[in-house]
């Protein structure tokens, strides 16, 4: 079908040498040229914005880079002579080369003894650290220098492991994962699941898998007795359908700590742990804190 003249606009361009052009376009066209006019501004408006978003995270990422780099020479520069430096629990040890440095590589181990030992705690494979002290693009460290920087970030990570909900709470099969699933109690109903629940008996020992603080421990709901046990973080964990509470509110509890024993409590269907992780207030899925290589 062909198209009336009427239906184009003629444009007319004129270069710089004065020279005119012409250029017919749909006459429909000119009337949408605000909305195209709008898309197009709402495009370079995106962009932008998306360009000032990464510049900033650039930059927050360069003053963290920086304070890191200011964290790093401060413990440099606090390490002592190695000759007469001694751990303050080995205080009454030898000030000499030698006996400082078994020394203080003693404490070293002392500390990934602990670190594996609540590794085991949470049914996960501990780990060994065949070298001490960096990587050789960095510059070259003293015996001592080494030393420090290993034996702060072991103390560091002593206290991050243990105040981090990871691990297993009941070393046994999962019977229900987190999501959606279909209602127990009803199979023409889905319902959603914001834990995962462990197979068990009535009676069997149910462990904290962080150190933390007690925020409750009693009745809740459809979880029956329950626990939940505040974190480092803003992290919380929650042990559900309990049969009996050891804790109380209040009371700070290690990893690896009985704080109940499995039951059928509240909206249950049978003996089983039901155990949550929640970040800020809101579910995340637990099979993520159970080892150290779920991302």
């Amino acid at each position: 079908m062909n198209l009336k003249r009427t239906n184009f606009s003629t444009i007319i361009i004129v270069d710089k040498n004065q020279e005119t052009k012409t250029l017919q376009v749909k006459t429909s066209h000119l009337k949408r040229v605000k909305h195209y006019a709008f898309s197009i501004v709402c495009i370079i408006v995106t962009l932008s914005a998306s360009v000032i978003y990464l510049n900033s995270q650039n930059a927050k990422q360069l003053q963290e880079k920086e304070l890191l780099l200011v964290q790093l020479k401060k413990l440099k520069e606090q390490a002592p002579p190695a000759i007469v430096y001694v751990p303050k629990e080995n205080a009454a040890a030898p000030a000499n080369t030698a006996s400082t440095a078994n020394t203080y590589i003693q404490s070293i181990q002392v500390k990934l003894k602990k670190i594996n030992d609540y590794l085991s705690k949470r049914g996960l494979k501990g780990f060994s650290v065949k070298a001490v002290g960096g990587n050789t693009e960095q510059p070259k460290l003293s015996a001592n220098e080494q030393y420090s920087l290993y034996d702060e970030y072991l103390s560091r990570l002593v206290r991050t492991i243990a105040a981090v909900p990871m691990g297993y709470p009941k070393l046994s099969s999962m019977t229900s994962v987190f999501g959606y699933r279909g209602d127990p109690f009803n199979s023409e109903h889905a319902e959603y699941h914001p834990g995962i629940d462990f197979k068990g008996a009535k009676g069997d020992a149910v462990k904290c898998t962080a150190n933390g603080k007690v925020v409750h421990a009693s009745w809740y709901g459809g979880y029956g007795n329950c626990i939940i046990i505040k974190h480092m973080g803003d992290f919380e964990t929650l042990y559900g359908h309990l049969s009996h509470i050891n804790v109380k509110v209040g009371q700070e509890v290690k990893v690896g700590e009985v704080i109940g024993e499995v039951g059928s409590t509240g909206h249950s269907t049978g003996a089983h742990l039901h155990y949550e992780v929640r970040k800020s207030g809101k579910p995340v899925n637990p099979v993520k804190f159970l080892t150290l290589n779920n991302n």
